[in-house]
Formats: structure tokens, sequence, C-alpha cells
């Protein structure tokens, strides 16, 4: 598995390659110092498995970096790790395809907790795909709660407060309930979960 690290930082990309190690030491992790060697590098080293990208580059600009990663590996889950503000920019990545946005000010037990959750979720999907009886709908006891509070109308604040956990981590329980899903909203999950008569679980 190659998870690429685009950040023109020498001492974050370290930092954030030494929280990936932490998660997965067998990780082949590659530096990235700007976007527009993120292709050659990834035909250079082997497919991307996972992105870990700041929005700031020298040779991006807002959300450019997000849009192009998209555009060129629509199926590679992408985490933007940035010091960007999450409430200037959070929903605008999730929006443009995103998986997850975590702020470089967040705690490296947070930073790992998410990241973590991006490799675990990736490692299920391919047990998954090569064991056809575990379907992609088999829900955990955390996954039917948030679908259960989703169909209450509870916010992200509303559902940590009921959890007892920190909004983030409500964040990274949804990526991965959508994930699940196949979707990409609260509004799609809703409506998957209705469909499925899954509302009396």
């Amino acid at each position: 598995m190659t998870v690429y690290v685009i950040d023109d930082h020498p001492l974050m990309r370290d930092a954030l390659t030494m929280l990936v190690h932490r998660v997965k030491p067998g990780l082949k992790i590659i530096p990235v110092p700007k976007m527009n060697v993120v292709e050659s590098t990834v035909e250079k080293n082997g497919t991307a498995e996972l992105f870990c990208l700041d929005l700031q580059l020298p040779d991006t600009l807002g959300m450019s970096g997000v849009q192009l990663l998209k555009a060129k590996f629509p199926d590679v889950p992408l985490a933007v790790v940035t010091s960007s503000s999450a409430s200037e920019f959070e929903e605008r990545c999730l929006q443009a395809g995103a998986d997850v946005f975590i702020e470089k000010s967040s705690s490296p037990a947070q930073i790992i907790a998410a990241l973590r959750t991006l490799l675990i979720t990736e490692e299920e999907s391919e047990e998954e795909a090569a064991n056809p009886t575990a379907g992609p709908t088999k829900l955990s006891k955390r996954q039917k709660q948030l679908i259960l509070m989703l169909d209450q109308g509870l916010s992200n604040r509303d559902i940590a407060e009921k959890l007892d956990i920190s909004e983030h981590t409500v964040k990274v329980h949804f990526w991965r309930l959508f994930r699940r899903l196949g979707v990409n909203s609260r509004t799609q999950a809703l409506h998957f979960a209705r469909t499925n008569g899954w509302l009396g679980i």
C-alpha cells in the first residue's frame, strides 16, 4: 500500500509520515512537494492507495489541489491535512470529493485516529470485495446509531454530545458509514436507509 503525502514543508511531511507509520508501520510513504509532480511521482512509485494533501501548496490556490487530484485519481481516497480553517474549507473539500478534512492543529491522537479509519476502511473494502457474503451494508452498532440519529435530524454537535465523543470523531464515523453505503451525504444515507427499511433497526 502506497500513501502519498503532498506538502511543501519538509517538517510537516516528516511529521505526517511519522504519524502514518504509527498507524501502519509497513506502509510505503512517498513525499511530494508540489502538485505538478504528483502524476509523475505516482507513475514512478506505484498506484496510490491514499493521498494526504495540504491545500496551501506553491502551485495550487484554494480548492484547486483537491479538484486536480479528484480529476486525475477519482477513485483514490483523499485526506486533506492542512492548516487552512475548517470553518472555511471543510465543507467545500468534502463536496469536491475529499474523504476527510483534518486540521494540522489537531492533536497527534486525532490525526492518527482519522488516518487509521481511512486505512482500515480500505482494508475492509478489499475484504468485502473478496468475500461477497460479507455485504457492504453490514453495519456496526455505532453505524446503526448514526442512521437513527440522522433520522432525528441531529447535528454533528448533538450526536457528539449524546455519544460522548468529539465532533471530529463523529465526522470520521460518518465518513466510514458513507463509504460502507456507497453514498456521499446525509440525505443519500437516509434515503438508502429508508429504501432498505432500516429505520426500525
